[in-house]
C-alpha cells in the first residue's frame, strides 16, 4: 500500500518518527508540497496525509487509487469532503490532541499581555536594569487579573480547559457558543453582546465557519471595554485584522494577542504588523513535541481503523 504524506514538515520537522505510519505501508514524505506538484507526488497512491496542502475536488477526480485522507490536524477545511464522499474517499481529521497545548499559550499571551516579559528581559540584556536608580521599574502597566471576568467564545474541548486554568488565577469566566452547551461549576451562560460588554479579556476557540468570519470587527471591538484584551488562538478568519489594528492603534481596546492570521504565512502587507500593544506567535500553540506526539499516534490510528474496517473521526460521514 501506498503511503504519501504532503506536507509532514510542521507536524514532523525530523524530531520524531514517522515508524507508526510506515509501519502500515510504503511511505513516501515530503516536507511541503507545491500546489502544481500535488497531482504527481499523490498518484498511485491509495493513502494521503495533508495538513494545510489543498485537496480540491479536481485534485481528488484525478486520483483513482486514493482511498482514504489522513488530516494531520482538527481543521479539514483544506479538503473537499462533500467530493471525496462521492469519491469514496474517507476523510479523517485528528481531534483534540493539542488542547493543553493551546491552552497554555492562550494564557502566555495573556500573561504577557498583563506583565510584558519579554519586553522587560530585553530590556534588562540591553543595560535598563543597571542603569536604573531604583530596585524596581516598570516600562508598561501591569495588569492583575483576578477578579477581572474571561470571555470564552466557543465553548468546545479547548475553551473549557482555557477557562479552567481562568479560573485558577482567579477569575470569573463566562462563555458564549452557537448552541446551547453544559457549563462547568462557577462558568456563566451569556450572550456574545452581553460577553463583549462584560469581559476583561476576550479569547476565541470556535472554529471558522464562513458564517462567522469577521465576528471580531469595528463593530464589536467598540463594544468591549477600553481596557479589555483580545486574544486570538482559534482561526485568524475570525478577526477583522484592518479593524483590529485601527483599534489597538486608538486605544478602542487596551491590547491583542493572537497566534493565527487569516492569511498564513503572515502576508506582507498584513495590517497586524507594527500594530501598537500586539503580542503575537506564528501559528505555534499547536506544535509542542507532546502534542505533536498525539497528533502522530492519533494520525496512525485513524489509519488502522480504517484498514480494519471500522474507521473513527471521519469528517465525511
Amino acid at each position: 500500500m501506498k503511503i504519501v504524506v504532503l506536507d509532514g514538515y510542521c507536524a514532523n520537522p525530523g524530531d520524531l518518527s514517522w515508524s507508526s505510519i510506515s509501519s502500515l505501508g510504503d511511505l513516501t514524505v515530503y516536507d511541503r508540497t507545491a500546489p502544481q506538484d500535488v497531482l504527481t507526488r499523490a498518484q498511485g497512491a491509495e493513502v494521503l496525509y495533508t495538513n494545510k496542502t489543498v485537496l480540491s475536488a479536481e485534485t481528488l477526480k484525478q486520483l483513482p487509487d486514493c482511498r482514504f485522507i489522513g488530516v494531520l490536524a482538527t481543521g479539514f477545511n483544506i479538503v473537499d469532503t462533500k467530493a471525496a464522499k462521492e469519491l469514496g474517499i474517507t476523510v479523517c481529521n485528528v481531534p483534540a490532541y493539542s488542547t493543553d497545548s493551546v491552552a497554555q499559550l492562550t494564557i502566555a499571551l495573556l500573561l504577557e499581555l498583563c506583565h510584558h516579559v519579554g519586553a522587560h528581559t530585553e530590556d534588562i540584556h540591553c543595560g535598563g536594569w543597571k542603569r536604573s536608580p531604583d530596585f524596581s521599574y516598570s516600562l508598561f502597566p501591569s495588569m492583575e487579573l483576578a477578579g477581572k471576568t474571561f470571555g470564552i467564545v466557543g465553548y468546545g474541548t479547548i475553551g473549557r480547559k482555557v477557562g479552567a486554568v481562568a479560573q485558577a488565577l482567579g477569575m470569573h469566566v463566562i462563555q458564549t457558543s452557537r448552541t446551547p452547551k453544559q457549563t462547568e461549576p462557577g462558568v456563566e451562560s451569556v450572550s456574545f453582546e452581553e460577553l463583549l460588554a462584560q469581559a476583561d479579556v476576550v479569547s476565541l476557540h470556535c472554529p471558522f465557519t464562513g458564517e462567522n468570519g469577521n465576528m471580531i470587527n469595528a463593530d464589536t471591538l467598540s463594544k468591549m471595554k477600553k481596557t479589555a484584551f483580545l486574544i486570538n488562538t482559534g482561526r485568524g478568519q475570525l478577526v477583522d485584522e484592518a479593524a483590529l489594528r485601527h483599534a489597538l492603534d486608538t486605544g478602542v481596546i487596551a491590547g491583542a494577542g493572537v497566534d493565527v492570521l487569516a492569511k498564513e504565512p503572515m502576508a506582507a502587507d498584513c495590517p497586524l504588523c507594527g500594530a501598537k500593544n500586539l503580542v503575537a506567535t506564528p501559528h505555534v500553540a499547536w506544535a509542542t513535541p507532546e502534542a505533536r506526539v498525539r497528533l502522530m499516534e492519533i494520525s496512525a490510528a485513524n489509519l488502522r481503523a480504517f484498514l480494519k474496517g471500522a474507521p473513527v473521526n471521519v469528517v465525511n460521514l
